[in-house]
């Protein structure tokens, strides 16, 4: 019973899909990381749905649609969570403060000038890529890299301090049966990378080898400018490493039909 509550906290928290009310008890959030990478499965078919109506229906529909509604789809369905903590972090880096007042800023509820530039330059590089994908098995690639974002995210908040006491973040970790969630989260990793090498073979398995280098420089990162992690950072990276990974697939595409 407390998988299934652990389930139903995961996409309540990290997403809009409506779920059974569960209430926040330490023994229901053990395992709520478990279910995290699942969210990412979930846009992942959404963003699938979405290529097949524009490449399969009879009407003709632009490829500018689809880029542009698949650009705001992850965004919808998660509520912008992982966006929020981006354009927090993005200000914070870029205020050139100290570690403390960096953090100060991540709890700032406005947004500046750096955050508001780095929202408008990630959409259209995100919507750019999306161009790329022309292909039904880039698609399906595309939908690891919304598991791989979430699995790497989740795999960092048992594994690296908090730089905070307190925040959900912190209270999430805090409650996770660490040794649980990383054998499941190390399972959900192999089979990232089995049906990646499915889809394009050795290629497919090096794209995740080199999409981890974001993963590392996320968690040098963090540790170096912050102290630790907090909520915002881990959406900043979910944020980073799925427009970088939707670069990946679209360049990747190009390479495997020369």
């Amino acid at each position: 019973m407390s998988l299934l509550k652990s389930f139903c906290m995961a996409f309540s928290m990290y997403s809009k899909i409506p779920m059974p009310r569960t209430e926040w008890k330490e023994e229901n959030m053990r395992y709520v990381l478990c279910f995290f990478p699942w969210i990412g499965l979930v846009i992942g078919a959404a963003m699938y749905a979405l290529w097949l109506v524009r490449a399969r229906i009879g009407v003709f529909i632009p490829f500018e649609v689809f880029a542009l509604v698949g650009t705001v789809l992850p965004v919808i369905l998660t509520g912008g969570i992982h966006l929020d903590g981006f354009l927090d972090t993005m200000d914070a880096l870029h205020s050139y403060q100290s570690r403390e007042k960096k953090l100060e800023i991540l709890k700032d509820p406005h947004i500046g000038a750096f955050a508001s530039i780095s929202l408008a330059c990630e959409m259209f590089l995100y919507a750019a890529a999306l161009f790329f994908l022309l292909e039904e098995k880039q698609m399906l690639m595309l939908g690891i890299g919304f598991f791989l974002s979430r699995t790497l995210s989740a795999f960092a908040l048992v594994t690296v301090k908090s730089a905070k006491k307190d925040g959900l973040l912190y209270t999430f970790a805090g409650a996770a049966h660490k040794r649980t969630v990383l054998a499941v989260l190390s399972v959900w990793l192999f089979f990232a990378v089995a049906a990646a090498y499915l889809l394009y073979g050795l290629l497919g398995a090096i794209c995740i080898m080199l999409s981890l280098i974001v993963f590392f420089y996320y968690e040098w990162m963090a540790c170096r400018q912050f102290g630790g992690l907090t909520g915002d950072l881990a959406g900043w990276f979910v944020t980073v490493y799925e427009l970088v990974f939707v670069w990946m697939v679209g360049i990747m595409g190009y390479v495997w039909n020369w």
